[in-house]
C-alpha cells in the first residue's frame, strides 16, 4: 500500500510546524555531511511518516528541516533504493513531500562510478542527462492529475539554467566541475567489465544506483532539478583497484568536503532560480 502523502504532512506539521522550504535536497552515500550545513535544524524519521527506513550505510533515512544561507531547505538525509526492497510509492512520497511543502527546486546528490578516467575518485560531476536502466518507472500507474501530467517531458530533466549557476560557483571556488550523463542500474551488484564497456558505448559518463526515479517524480510535480555526483572510483575494468562500498564511502567522503562548501554558495548565488 503507498504511505499516506496526507499522513506524512500531519507529522511534519506536528513536529516542523508551518515550515515552508524553498529548495529540496537528498543526499547520497556519504554526503550525510551536507545535512550538518543546516541552520537551526528540524530532524523527522521517515519511519515516523510510515515510510521504508533505509538499510545501507551512510544514509540515515532523516528529514531534516532549517536553512542554509537563509533559505529554507528541507534535506533527505539517506535514501531509499529500489535494492534494499523500498517501493516506488516511497519513493513516490518522499519527493512530493517535497513539492508539497512548498519547494521549487529539488538538489539530488550521489555517489558514483566515472566511466572518464579524466574525472577520478574524490571528483565533483553535474548530471545533465541520464539513462535509466531501473527495472521500471514510477509513474507506471493510474496518473494522478493533481500531480502532474500523464507524459512528462525530461528533455531538459537537469535544469540548464541551474547547472550553469553551479558550475559557476564552483569555478569560482577553484573547484571546477564537469558534466555527464548519469546511467542508473538496479544494484546492489557493481556492474561488470562487460556492462562498463557496454555503457561507455551508450554515452554514459558516470554510473550509480539510484537518482533517476527520484528526478522523474520531480519533474511529474513540477520541481526543477540540479544533480550533482560525488565520483567515487572508476568504473569495474578502469583501474586495478578493487570497487568496494567501503571505498566508495572513503571517496564521497573527499568530494563531499567539496560539496560542503560549494553547495551553501550555490544555494545563497542562485536564490532567486532555485526558489522561483
Amino acid at each position: 500500500m503507498e504511505p499516506s502523502l496526507d499522513a506524512a504532512m500531519s507529522v511534519i506539521k506536528k513536529y516542523a510546524g508551518n515550515s515552508f522550504p524553498k529548495v529540496g535536497m537528498i543526499l547520497g552515500s556519504g554526503l550525510a555531511p551536507l545535512a550538518d550545513q543546516i541552520v537551526n535544524p528540524i530532524t523527522i524519521p521517515y519511519q515516523a511518516l510510515g515510510l521504508s527506513t533505509g538499510t545501507v550505510m551512510g544514509h540515515a533515512s532523516l528529514l531534516v528541516f532549517g536553512t542554509i544561507k537563509d533559505v529554507p531547505v528541507v534535506c533527505l538525509k539517506g535514501r531509499l533504493h529500489l535494492y534494499e526492497g523500498a517501493s516506488y510509492e516511497s519513493i513516490r512520497t518522499l519527493v512530493r513531500i517535497v513539492k508539497h511543502l512548498g519547494a521549487h527546486s529539488l538538489l539530488v546528490t550521489c555517489a558514483a562510478g566515472s566511466l572518464r578516467k579524466d574525472v577520478g575518485p574524490g571528483e565533483v560531476m553535474l548530471i545533465n542527462d541520464h539513462i535509466n536502466f531501473q527495472p521500471g518507472n514510477p509513474l507506471v500507474g493510474p496518473n494522478d492529475e493533481s500531480m502532474g501530467p500523464r507524459f512528462v517531458n525530461l528533455e531538459d530533466a537537469y535544469d540548464p539554467g541551474l547547472r550553469k549557476t553551479f558550475a559557476t560557483v564552483a569555478s569560482r571556488m577553484n573547484m571546477p566541475v564537469q558534466e555527464g550523463v548519469y546511467l542508473s542500474t538496479l544494484g546492489p551488484c557493481f556492474e561488470t567489465p562487460a556492462e562498463i564497456r557496454a555503457f561507455k558505448t551508450m554515452g554514459a559518463d558516470l554510473v550509480g544506483m539510484s537518482v533517476v526515479p527520484e528526478v522523474i517524480v520531480a519533474r511529474h510535480c513540477g520541481l526543477r532539478v540540479v544533480g550533482v555526483a560525488a565520483i567515487t572510483n572508476l568504473a569495474v575494468g578502469m583501474s586495478e583497484e578493487k570497487v568496494t562500498h567501503e571505498g566508495t564511502l572513503q571517496y564521497a567522503d573527499i568530494a563531499a568536503r567539496k560539496l560542503v562548501k560549494i553547495i551553501p554558495e550555490f544555494i545563497h548565488e542562485a536564490k532567486a532560480e532555485l526558489c522561483a
